[in-house]
């Protein structure tokens, strides 16, 4: 992936895969926008990589829009997204309440829906763009308990095939990460039990999933 000069925004920036993709891309001399709900932490990384930080609700469509324009206004036309925003709660179908699906929903699939919708036509434009999507092996796989979060991950690997083969020919590409188990914040104290033996795969850093992704 050539990412020198390229403007590229980062959702889920301020920590885990987001933040070390953020160093990584900047390192390879992208202009990056730290994307995340939580404005310290995006600002903190930002300030790291010389790029900007945007605070975003990425369960709120037009709080999506808005941080699209932001970042156009200030580095340029968009030319990587990189979906990788995400939450994992919840348990099984009868002990993850409906409100819990439709708040992982909103995040780990329509955010990235939302944001495809934003920079896509600018993209097919110029002839040219890059699309990224976490969906975790969950999306692959499945996951040990948490229903909702698996299915959300399943619908990212759907949305990533389909943009994929639809818009190639048009200059638009687009990848999936889909690590297995990653030491990031999400994980919480799974990071240091068993969690990992019992994905099957031993845990990696952010900074190996950032190596995979560019």
């Amino acid at each position: 992936m050539d990412l020198n000069g390229k403007v590229s925004i980062i959702t889920g920036g301020a920590s885990g895969i987001g933040a070390a993709c953020a160093r990584r891309f900047a390192a390879d001399g992208a202009r990056v926008a730290v994307v995340d709900v939580n404005g310290d932490g995006a600002a903190t990384v930002a300030a790291e990589v010389d790029g900007i930080a945007v605070e975003c609700d990425l369960a709120d469509s037009d709080a999506i829009a808005s941080m699209v324009r932001s970042v156009e206004s200030t580095l340029g036309p968009v030319e990587v997204l990189f979906n990788n925003a995400g939450i994992a709660s919840g348990k099984g179908p009868l002990d993850s309440p409906i409100d819990e699906w439709q708040r992982q929903w909103d995040v780990n699939l329509m955010s990235h829906v939302h944001a495809v919708r934003e920079v896509l036509p600018g993209m097919l434009e110029r002839g040219d763009g890059y699309i990224l999507y976490t969906a975790s092996m969950a999306g692959i796989l499945s996951s040990h308990g948490n229903l909702p979060y698996a299915v959300s991950k399943h619908a990212v690997v759907g949305l990533a095939e389909w943009m994929a083969f639809t818009y190639a020919h048009k200059g638009i590409k687009n990848s999936l990460l889909a690590p297995l188990v990653v030491r990031t914040p999400m994980l919480g104290d799974a990071a240091g039990g068993s969690w990992a033996t019992q994905a099957g795969g031993p845990l990696k850093e952010p900074e190996d999933a950032a190596n995979y992704v560019v």
